[in-house]
């Protein structure tokens, strides 16, 4: 498959083949064993860390790479072709935890964590969603009470990537009336503060190697320098880090759909019926056509998106759409891998059914495909 370039820079070039031999070497070998024990490998990461994959946007100042989004959709495209787990939780440690601190905290919290997160030293977690709410992230029931110079939380939050390895997570509780967008507070947990655990990890369909549990809260007393911003700014903070969320799991959707399309035109070279290889049939050659041109108008979008955002410019309206459009691509490919496939699609002896595996939740994760619409619309209307 062709790459389609945001920047013909040599820089970018060195990024993308960094990133694509770093997966075939360390994490291609280890793809089947991951899945299949649901382990999540945090050496990986560490050693992703080392090469400033962990830190993408963030400042040199802080131990950060000091990139744009065009190398970090590439970093994200190219480890996702490879193994959607392992970008997802890329994608989860950049764009949420570290930086919403980036983003929202002030001097001397970023100081704090900004280098642990860049380095890898310490992985990140990010809480919103909770059990009762989803969707509905204004409903939540995990609360902090003022108690002194610190604040006391409890409650729980789920689906959450890395909560039981994680070492930090910004949580958004809520601090005021529930349903009030102003009620709602972002706070940095340690990993081995009293009263803050995570729970057993998720048996899930796919991305099995990216950790996801429950967070508990049972009367856990954060001191208040550990507020991201002001008290009752979390929600909306929250709603500005999911922005730049979206292109991640767009790019993520991207590599998933390149690797499947990838296995996909490699079979069907290998693959001969009736006297000729199945490529050259026209029902499967329309597929790949229909696929790689998918690909590229998503890649389009994402890139596209990313340029928006590195000029500093809102892109509330066009990360959703890229990510609504790229995930829903990327089931489509990985369904029409499978079909190409056939019978070995479904058997894991071929790669096609963990691709198939875990881009569904590329349609969930970050907001739903119907949330997407939602904010849309929204956008849409208000120019109205």
């Amino acid at each position: 498959m062709r790459h389609l370039n945001a920047s013909s820079s040599s820089e970018l070039d060195f990024i993308r083949e960094s990133a694509r031999d770093f997966a075939k070497k360390h994490i291609l070998p280890n793809v089947m064993e991951w899945d299949e024990a649901q382990h999540f490998p945090v050496d990986i990461f560490k050693k992703m860390g080392e090469l400033g994959f962990m830190g993408v946007l963030v400042p040199e100042s802080y131990g950060g790479s000091s990139m744009g989004y065009a190398e970090y959709i590439t970093i994200i495209d190219e480890i996702s072709q490879v193994c959607g787990s392992i970008g997802l939780s890329v994608a989860a440690h950049n764009s949420l935890c570290t930086q919403h601190i980036a983003q929202f905290g002030n001097e001397e919290q970023k100081s704090k964590w900004l280098p642990k997160l860049a380095s890898a030293e310490w992985i990140g977690a990010w809480g919103l969603t909770e059990t009762g709410t989803g969707s509905d992230a204004g409903g939540m029931n995990t609360t902090a009470v003022k108690d002194g110079d610190s604040w006391i939380l409890n409650g729980s939050k789920n689906f959450i990537t890395h909560a039981i390895s994680g070492d930090i997570a910004v949580v958004i509780v809520r601090t005021g009336k529930k349903g009030d967008s102003h009620g709602m507070t972002a706070f940095v947990v340690e990993k081995g503060t009293p009263g803050f655990t995570g729970g057993k990890k998720e048996n899930k369909l796919g991305m099995r190697a990216s950790e996801t549990a429950c967070l508990f809260f049972d009367n856990c007393r954060v001191p208040e320098s550990n507020i991201l911003g002001e008290v009752g700014e979390g929600f909306v903070q929250s709603m500005k880090i999911l922005d730049g969320g979206r292109i991640s799991i767009a790019a993520l959707s991207l590599g998933i759909a390149k690797g499947a399309t990838n296995a996909a035109i490699k079979y069907s070279h290998e693959r001969e019926q009736f006297g000729k290889k199945i490529a050259d049939f026209q029902a499967i050659g329309f597929k790949l056509a229909d696929m790689e041109t998918e690909i590229y108008a998503a890649e389009l979008m994402i890139r596209h998106c990313g340029s928006l955002k590195d000029q500093g410019l809102k892109v509330t309206k066009e990360s959703a759409m890229a990510k609504y459009y790229a995930s829903e691509m990327a089931v489509r490919a990985c369904t029409e891998g499978i079909q190409i496939h056939g019978g070995y699609g479904f058997t894991k002896d071929y790669p096609a059914e963990k691709f198939f595996r875990d881009v569904k939740l590329c349609t969930i994760g970050e907001g739903t495909s119907e949330i997407q619409k939602l904010v849309i619309s929204r956008e849409i209307s208000k120019n109205v």
